[in-house]
């Protein structure tokens, strides 16, 4: 990833600013220079991430339909939002097609238009994989994969009609690798990864493009503004062990030890992640993947020389389909044929 610096040029203004930027590869838009104006859907714009890229987007004169979740958030906060004529704030249920439906209308109904679609909106159960009961599985299937693909489903007509659009998809470091105690959890993500790569190649035709958001764990940059303050875990819930895996040093107990490691130190910033992520939209050549944080990119390194190091291993395990009888009995004359006309002497074949 390059960096560019920016120097002030006087004393008084402090050590030079470093900015992070794209690389050159993916034609990124120049920073201080003139761009188009992008329409975004920002689907979970009330989390962590979701509301650090609104305000980004918002910064830098794109038009943005801010949508919150309905279980964390009042209409009067979405309200709040269109303060700025440049916002529409907007409650949803991704889980509910007919509600994402409305998100996309009423964008219409205001812009025109919409160009970008992000979905920063997720649920997650910390626990044991024999801990977690339906409901819950579920609920984390209808929201991370449904809700994705509702979403989806209810925009894609629209960038066909358009010939072109972007998605920016946040999926997560647990959609690359399984996390103990994430267990149904990392499984909704790797379903979406596998959508995505999917979808990608049906649309490459009508020009849209996605990419792959993986960030590590992300710290919150600035105090809770609304009524509903954001939970200490995210959108996570964690959940009592059950006896068999309340031990200190359970493997299912990783997730939360980890959550709680990475929060107390709380490595990744969301302002610098949503600046790379609002370059992401106005580039020309996104990546399908966009790791963010050194957290991310070391366990999915670690993650991907751990399987080549595996298919390196047993690569010399090659066993050919047998081929049928008839085919059997004529490649094993064949065989014997070329080793007598090479001088050599056929196997014996036995006595019965």
């Amino acid at each position: 990833m390059d960096v560019c610096s920016e120097n002030s040029g006087t004393p008084a203004d402090g050590p030079s600013r470093v900015k992070l930027q794209l690389p050159a590869s993916c034609d990124p838009p120049q920073l201080d220079g003139e761009r188009k104006q992008l329409v975004w859907v920002v689907f979970g714009g009330t989390g962590h991430m979701g509301r650090s890229l609104v305000k980004s987007a918002l910064s830098k004169g794109d038009l943005v339909t801010s949508v919150g979740r309905v279980f964390e958030t009042t209409p009067e906060e979405m309200v709040a939002q269109q303060d700025n004529e440049n916002c529409l704030g907007m409650l949803c249920d991704v889980r509910a097609r007919d509600s994402v439906a409305r998100v996309i209308e009423r964008t219409l109904e205001r812009f025109q238009r919409f160009d970008v679609v992000a979905n920063c909106s997720g649920y997650g159960v910390i626990g044991a994989c024999e801990d977690q009961d339906e409901h819950e599985i579920r609920n984390q299937f209808e929201t991370n994969f449904m809700g994705t693909l509702n979403i989806i489903q209810a925009s894609l007509p629209y960038f066909r009609q358009q010939n072109g659009g972007r998605y920016l998809i946040f999926s997560s470091t647990s959609g690359a690798l399984g996390v103990p105690g994430l267990g149904p959890y990392c499984a909704t993500k790797y379903a979406v990864e596998g959508l995505i790569e999917a979808m990608l190649y049906e649309t490459d035709s009508f020009n849209v493009k996605a990419t792959l958001v993986e960030p590590g764990f992300v710290r919150r940059d600035e105090p809770d503004t609304l009524a509903t303050p954001l939970p200490t875990w995210g959108h996570f819930l964690i959940k009592p062990a059950s006896e068999a895996y309340a031990q200190a040093t359970s493997p299912a107990l990783h997730a939360k030890r980890m959550v709680q490691w990475l929060g107390d130190r709380q490595p990744t910033s969301a302002v610098k992640c949503a600046e790379l992520v609002w370059q992401l939209a106005h580039c020309s050549y996104p990546p399908l993947r966009l790791l963010l944080g050194s957290y991310a990119i070391e366990s999915i390194r670690d993650r991907l020389r751990s399987v080549t190091e595996e298919l390196e291993d047993w690569k010399h395990l090659n066993f050919p389909a047998p081929p049928e009888e008839g085919e059997g009995k004529e490649a094993r004359a064949d065989q014997d044929e070329s080793m007598v006309d090479s001088g050599q002497d056929a196997p014996s074949q036995g006595t019965a």
